[in-house]
């Protein structure tokens, strides 16, 4: 684990996500909306929270299905930004 989060991002925890009532889960990154999951896929990434044994192993499953969160380059949302 230590070596996939070598900047320690997702100890910030910038992941979250909401179930709606229809089963579609909706995967947000600092509070902006960047994944919808429906059917199977949304299923999977269920399992893998139950079974995820705290709370940075869920952020690094919400950072590998949203896509590039993890090369490093990245940009930060203007109210990141720092000059």
């Amino acid at each position: 684990m230590s070596n996939i989060d070598k900047r320690n991002h997702l100890d910030e925890n910038p992941f979250s996500y909401r179930v709606h009532k229809d089963k579609t889960i909706f995967l947000e990154y600092y509070g902006r909306q960047v994944k919808i999951l429906r059917g199977k896929e949304a299923e999977k990434f269920l399992r893998k929270v139950t079974e995820a044994e705290n709370e940075k192993d869920i952020q690094l499953v919400m950072a590998k299905i949203t896509g590039n969160f993890k090369r490093g380059n990245e940009r930060e949302g203007k109210d990141h930004h720092t000059k």
